[in-house]
């Protein structure tokens, strides 16, 4: 799991039938979470808003975090921070 920041939202028309109705959003993970990526496109089943940070699950575990087991899912948004301590000024 990674802390990033929502910093977009993707619109596709075209997608899998299992993705049909799920809103996704572009994550910039925080400094320091050691993800290669520089941003990743996260689905969103609670509601973040641009601007916020978000907890986000990778891998197989967005699927479950997400109750999506049958969909081609590969991170998504299973909270959103209310308060960064112990982040060592990482949050900004």
């Amino acid at each position: 799991m990674i802390v990033g920041k929502v910093i977009g939202s993707i619109v596709s028309t075209r997608k899998n039938e299992n993705l049909v109705g799920n809103k996704f959003m572009v994550i910039e993970p925080i400094e320091g979470m050691g993800v290669k990526e520089n941003r990743i496109v996260a689905i969103d089943n609670i509601g973040a808003g641009i601007g916020e940070l978000v907890l986000v699950a990778l891998g197989s575990a967005a699927r479950i975090g997400c109750n999506m087991e049958s969909a081609p899912v590969d991170a998504a948004i299973v909270g959103i921070v209310d308060d960064g301590i112990g982040m060592s000024g990482v949050i900004k």
